[in-house]
């Protein structure tokens, strides 16, 4: 792949799938979030399960192009009191010459207004705090003598982040709001002048639907449903997105089995010349049909995801397998079709 073709796959995932940005936001947000994952975008969300979780994830795009955007994430979070919760996220992020890597830490505070130990009432509020290492690599670029910017030097650039949120569970319903990147970070790796302001917002909701609301009968009973969307806005860029998910839920002895899709839309678009002449705008969509299995205290997901429109890189889609670990469990004695509560 020449310098050109790398170019091209660093733009157009830029423009199209909002990896990289003029703000680089941390961990992307994708659809691995449905696979039982969603602490690794909601903070508030550590320690609300009856288990301590452990959640591995692999994306990988555009299989067969070198150095194609990968992204690998490890985390784990368990609750440590009745009221607080802890967690801890690793991330690695992989773009044709950018990389990025970075960890972070989370408390979170879970305050209860139910009327009884079967009842889901509560409220959770989260921060996290972490670094971030930027890199860029020019080695391949030349020495500078069309863009003086470019020295030949590899780049790096370390900076700290914030994210706060919260979460509200009310029986088989559920909301999040998180903001990330709260503390704005002076960095310099691509120009001196570039924005500090890497906020992104992030709202999500959910309900959860079967023939007989409880606990018990929740692992009894054969199908439930789950219809949720998520949000995002990004303050600088002002780039908004829309993801609209259907899941379904099947209980079996020791298990549970779940399929789901996810529709992904932006409100902005990119323009394109066609024909060399006429001038089209176009926006980002996707689908992502999603899939995985519970037995006992492992779970295994995966999430394909495909782009439509005129304009992409290639015709492959985006792959990402998510495991999972839970120990620790306790009994729970909540009566709701809760699956990020009740394992």
């Amino acid at each position: 792949m020449n310098i050109f073709t790398k170019s091209l796959v660093v733009v157009i995932s830029s423009l199209f799938v909002s990896q990289v940005s003029n703000a680089q936001e941390g961990i992307a947000v994708y659809q691995d979030y449905l696979t039982d994952n969603y602490y690794l975008i909601h903070p508030s969300m550590a320690g609300i399960a009856n288990c301590a979780k452990v959640r591995l994830t692999a994306r990988q795009q555009w299989f067969g192009e070198k150095d194609a955007p990968a992204l690998q994430t490890a985390s784990f979070n368990t609750s440590i009191s009745e009221r607080s919760g802890i967690g801890f996220v690793a991330f690695n992020d992989r773009n044709g010459y950018h990389k990025q890597a970075g960890a972070k830490v989370t408390y979170a505070h879970h305050i209860t207004f139910s009327r009884s130990d079967y009842d889901l009432n509560k409220l959770s509020f989260g921060i996290s705090g972490g670094m971030v290492n930027s890199q860029l690599d020019q080695s391949e670029w030349g020495n500078g003598v069309f863009d003086p910017s470019v020295n030949g030097a590899e780049l790096k650039y370390n900076y700290f982040n914030v994210d706060i949120g919260a979460s509200y569970h009310y029986l088989d319903f559920y909301a999040h709001g998180t903001v990330k990147n709260v503390i704005t970070s002076d960095r310099e790796i691509y120009s001196q002048i570039e924005s500090d302001n890497l906020r992104k917002y992030i709202v999500s909701a959910g309900y959860v639907f079967a023939k007989n609301r409880g606990y018990r009968s929740y692992r009894d009973q054969g199908f439930s449903w789950e219809p949720s969307m998520l949000f995002q806005y990004t303050e600088q860029t002002q780039e908004k997105m829309l993801d609209v998910n259907l899941k379904m839920y099947k209980e079996f002895a020791n298990g549970q089995f779940f399929a789901g899709v996810s529709y992904r839309t932006m409100f902005e678009g990119a323009e394109y010349m066609e024909n060399n002449s006429d001038v089209k705008k176009q926006n980002y969509h996707s689908v992502s049909p999603l899939l995985g299995v519970k037995f006992k205290q492992i779970m295994v997901g995966y999430t394909y995801s495909h782009q439509f429109g005129e304009i992409g890189f290639a015709k492959g889609g985006f792959h990402q397998l998510t495991l999972g670990f839970n120990f620790l469990c306790k009994e729970s004695n909540y009566k709701c079709n809760c699956p990020s509560v009740n394992f």
